[in-house]
């Protein structure tokens, strides 16, 4: 795949030998950002990588992932002589590539970056669009930039070292993409759900299919000023639903339990339906399942809420809703009583039908 990008074009591989290529890579010029799980998992694999010059592991965390421990990832990078003419090359998720895109942004006022994402949600969605997104103090995802990566390289390999969770998280997001395209691509990746985790192939195919549908978007609209703005799409309520809960439920199952509620709420909202929230809310609850009575404190939700920075306009809330042909789109709402007791009607009753 060819994404184009304000950059240029950038390049998406499927890769089986991927660990060989990431050996073409070392060289002085070159600085690794890997997560320290995969650097333990792959260790052997990883071994003529982990023994070049410059590497920096960190621990794959929301807590990393935020301004405060900024300073010490750069102060590794000057260290160890980045120049303009240099690369950083990352090997891990979500909260790896967020990291490395916005280091890559910022030193040196830009340098290049590559991308190994090892986690299903990063293969299937976040490793194409060029956004980075950064935390500070309690705000989640409150800084950040556009920098499309020089390369993308797709490994499937990786997908065999991540727990059930994991993979949830990243068909959360597949879904979510689908859900995008149109009522018959989400029917069709529904139907494929009880297959989905025992066939690699099958898996490849809507990871493919997932990029193809995210790329028409992202090359229409790369700074997100538009009809981008859907692939927002259970993350209003799916960010809510991780604050409320420390973090505890993970950012692909938060989002599946934020689409079933989008879902839910525009009903009551009456631009939705009824039928679109009975379509979607089985394949939804059961990628969800474990956390339908999860405790997600209705107070600290709507508070978090409240502040989602795509929110315009004082006492309104920005929502991503489908309408009543299932079609996903953005408007603003009345963040008032009748909203938070359409919140707080999904939260005590929704989950579990």
């Amino acid at each position: 795949m060819t994404i184009q990008s304000h950059k240029g074009p950038y390049s998406v591989f499927f890769d089986d030998e991927a660990f060989a290529s990431m050996d073409r890579n070392i060289s002085e010029n070159c600085h690794f950002i890997i997560d320290e799980r995969i650097a333990d998992l792959y260790a052997t694999k990883l071994k003529k990588v982990l023994a070049s010059s410059s590497v920096l592991l960190i621990k794959a965390t929301e807590e990393n992932k935020s301004l405060d421990h900024t300073p010490a990832y750069v102060e590794h990078l000057v260290d160890n002589g980045i120049r303009r003419d240099h690369a950083l090359l990352a090997i891990g998720g979500g909260i790896i590539q967020d990291i490395t895109c916005f280091l890559a942004t910022s030193i040196l006022r830009g340098v290049e970056w590559s991308f190994y994402p090892t986690t299903l949600l990063a293969q299937a969605d976040s490793c194409i669009g060029s956004k980075s997104s950064i935390n500070c103090g309690n705000a989640k995802n409150i800084l950040g930039s556009f920098s499309p990566p020089r390369r993308v390289t797709i490994c499937p390999h990786f997908l065999d070292t991540l727990d059930e969770r994991d993979l949830r998280s990243g068909v959360g997001e597949m879904l979510k993409v689908h859900a995008i395209a149109g009522p018959e691509d989400f029917d069709a990746i529904a139907a494929d759900y009880g297959n989905i985790f025992s066939d690699r192939a099958l898996m490849m195919k809507y990871i493919r299919r997932s990029l193809e549908v995210k790329q028409r978007f992202i090359e229409e609209d790369e700074f997100d000023n538009g009809i981008r703005n859907v692939f927002n799409f259970g993350h209003s309520f799916g960010h809510a639903i991780e604050a409320a809960t420390a973090f505890a439920i993970p950012h692909g199952i938060a989002v599946t339990i934020g689409m079933d509620m989008a879902n839910f709420v525009a009903e009551k909202l009456f631009v939705g339906s009824q039928e679109n929230f009975q379509r979607m809310h089985p394949v939804l609850k059961e990628n969800y399942r474990g956390f339908e009575d999860f405790p997600i404190p209705l107070e600290v939700f709507l508070a978090a809420i409240s502040k989602d920075k795509k929110n315009v306009g004082a006492g309104n809330v920005t929502l991503i809703l489908p309408g009543k042909d299932g079609r996903i789109f953005k408007d603003g709402y009345a963040n008032d009583e009748f909203f938070s007791a359409s919140c707080k009607q999904f939260l005590d009753e929704g989950r579990i039908r």
